[in-house]
């Protein structure tokens, strides 16, 4: 199959790939007078007009910030873990969910150990809940169907400010994120390369202005999100095409001294393609839809990551490409993502 054409049908199959996920939703318990309430005290309202409209207490470990965007003019949610030890300043981890957003059962709450992974680790862990379809970038226009996205403005400049003051953090941050915004988290790290100590790329095409590229972003924000691409980069082949091309934009993390930290599989069957497989539950039909259609995805991802390290290789930015041997477009290797990619995320956040 010729490097288009699997490009194409992996693009395809992304419409038709359903989000696998067991539908877990937290219970959350009415909010506390004690963490809640310290939380709530120590944010400040940002310059820009964000600010921290709630507290809401989940257990001993969890909580969710509602923040106010003044980029979206509504209130993101945000999902917390706070540190083992709070008796000092920690930095903070940005983890973001894929092309659902975190509106949906697939995220790494519900489908990675995360919860656990990291109930002896000191740092912040931060999910944002919203950004559906939207590739958490800034958009040009309101969309009818997936309404005004400003991500880009909200992680980079909104968000830190709040979440800093809120958790008592040290300012020091990282970023990490599969699919989707496996792509999203490298041009965030362009558009804003003095924010982050590292970044974690897991099963995500850097490119989006190339031709599958460009088909890429259509199937996720048109075909499932429902969206209008033009609304989110302009005509189709514009300049904001190219300056959200994170394999473009690549040379702006030269000399940066940001950890990096990219990863895919080949497509091929690997050791969490079985019946007993996170999100497989003895399922025949949605194990081979992972086996075929995440296969055919992770391919293409593969051949677009491979590009990327070539690019970086010939810029001379260093990084830590690990391209497995199998393995589909699929929760259980992104765990794996996550937990092999942790120690360079926490050697360059000094924890």
């Amino acid at each position: 199959m010729s490097r288009l054409s699997a490009r194409a049908a992996a693009a395809a199959a992304i419409v038709v790939l359903p989000l696998l996920g067991v539908g877990y939703t937290a219970s959350a318990d009415p909010v506390t007078a004690d963490t809640a309430a310290t939380v709530q005290a120590r944010a400040v309202k940002s310059s820009d007009g964000s600010y921290l409209q709630q507290v809401q207490q989940v257990d001993g470990r969890q909580m969710n910030l509602y923040v106010y965007s003044a980029a979206m003019e509504k209130i993101i949610q945000l999902e917390v873990i706070t540190p083992a030890d709070t008796s000092a300043p920690r930095p903070t981890l940005y983890l973001l969910n894929g092309a659902g957003g975190g509106e949906d059962s697939a995220t790494w709450q519900a489908q990675t150990d995360i919860v656990n992974f990291f109930k002896d680790k000191n740092v912040n862990v931060v999910t944002p809940v919203g950004g559906a379809f939207s590739y958490y970038t800034d958009w040009q226009k309101t969309d009818p169907v997936l309404g005004k996205n400003m991500w880009t403005t909200f992680l980079t400049e909104e968000a830190p400010s709040i979440v800093n003051s809120a958790l008592n953090t040290n300012g020091v941050n990282s970023i990490a994120a599969l699919s989707m915004s496996g792509s999203s988290v490298l041009s965030l790290a362009e558009h804003a390369p003095d924010l982050y100590k590292s970044v974690g790329a897991y099963s995500g095409c850097a490119e989006t202005s190339t031709q599958p590229g460009q088909d890429y972003v259509k199937l996720v924000v048109a075909s499932r999100g429902g969206g209008d691409v033009t609304n989110m980069w302009g005509p189709v082949g514009g300049p904001d095409w190219k300056a959200n091309d994170a394999y473009v934009n690549i040379d702006k993390l030269k000399g940066k001294n940001i950890a990096l930290w990219i990863t895919s599989g080949s497509g091929l069957p690997g050791p969490h393609d079985n019946l007993n497989g996170p999100g497989i539950n003895g399922s025949v039909p949605t194990l081979a839809n992972q086996i075929i259609v995440g296969g055919v995805i992770e391919a293409a991802v593969n051949q677009c990551t491979h590009e990327l390290a070539t690019k970086m290789a010939k810029l001379q930015i260093p990084a830590h490409f690990d391209f497995k041997p199998t393995g589909t477009h699929s929760w259980g290797y992104w765990q794996d993502d996550l937990h092999q990619s942790w120690p360079m995320i926490a050697k360059s956040m000094n924890i």
